[in-house]
């Protein structure tokens, strides 16, 4: 018999890890009942973990969905996996962040004054540029693009700070682990899993001496939170032909540069809306 610490412990160590090692490590199938949600470690044969509710990219909109389920039902089995290093780690992109839905969601989140919201807008310009060396600047702000009352932030900072209100939460995040494309499919059809990608595969397919299968990751339900052009989003998209009579999805490409400004002349709170060159007068952008 396995006291509820033991089980805690291998439970933990085995989840830390994803491995198909790990899980069989454990020997016998261990089960932890959490209110409605159960997890389990299940035989030799089928590696495999399950939850009440799987999220697939932990990003601002997989974050909030998991933080939002534990808020619903703190008895949820909630877990996030992520492919990047750590929470934040591939999202690069500063932010004009308007804060919303995040009062919505954690309406007290002002008074903790965090790191990420020390910026807030203080001014808006909006600037035509018809050629590469002329500017015109608009004395008219259209109100789309007003944002009083928004700060300016790094989409990572927010992100972190996202995942750690995850895991007070009673959320399970596990970054580092890609999810395969293929989604695991039970005999009705019905998507019922998601599996980590295998690890130790070289380039041309053959297994290396580290090899280790991808654990399968079961849940009640499933989000898919990957963000643009996800590659399991996109396979279960065409698979269940979930884009049929809808608007294709467009994504757009942006570079990033980081400057670094004198702080004589650095405006903090200032937000530069900029449309034209270097596109023609046919494409919008700029």
């Amino acid at each position: 018999v396995i006291g509820r610490s033991s089980q805690l412990m291998i439970r933990s160590s085995a989840l830390r890890t994803l491995s198909s090692t790990a899980i069989r490590a454990c020997r016998v199938p261990v089960l932890t009942q959490l209110g409605r949600g159960m997890r389990f470690f299940t035989s030799e044969a089928d590696d495999s973990l399950e939850y009440d509710l799987v999220v697939v990219g932990g990003g601002p909109a997989g974050l909030s969905a998991a933080i939002r389920a534990k808020q619903l039902d703190s008895n949820l089995s909630v877990c996030v996996l992520e492919k990047g290093s750590e929470i934040g780690a591939h999202i690069l992109s500063g932010n004009v962040f308007q804060p919303t839905a995040l009062d919505e969601l954690m309406p007290d989140w002002r008074q903790e004054n965090p790191a990420w919201a020390q910026t807030p807008v203080t001014h808006d310009d909006f600037v035509y540029f018809p050629t590469a060396k002329y500017a015109i600047k608009s004395p008219f702000l259209p109100s789309a693009m007003s944002n009083h009352g928004n700060f300016i932030i790094s989409l990572g900072d927010i992100c972190r700070w996202l995942g750690e209100k995850a895991e007070d939460s009673g959320v399970e995040i596990y970054p580092g682990f890609a999810v395969s494309e293929d989604p695991v499919i039970d005999d009705k059809g019905r998507m019922v899993a998601v599996k980590i990608r295998d690890q130790g595969v070289a380039k041309d397919g053959h297994h290396k001496s580290n090899y280790e299968p991808g654990v399968k990751i079961y849940g009640r339900q499933i989000i898919l939170a990957e963000g643009a052009r996800g590659s399991l989003s996109l396979e279960v998209a065409n698979r269940y032909n979930l884009s049929a009579g809808r608007c294709p999805p467009r994504f757009s490409l942006g570079v990033k540069e980081v400057w670094k400004v004198d702080p004589e002349v650095s405006r903090p709170g200032h937000v530069t809306h900029t449309v034209g060159f270097p596109m023609d007068y046919m494409t919008y952008g700029g």
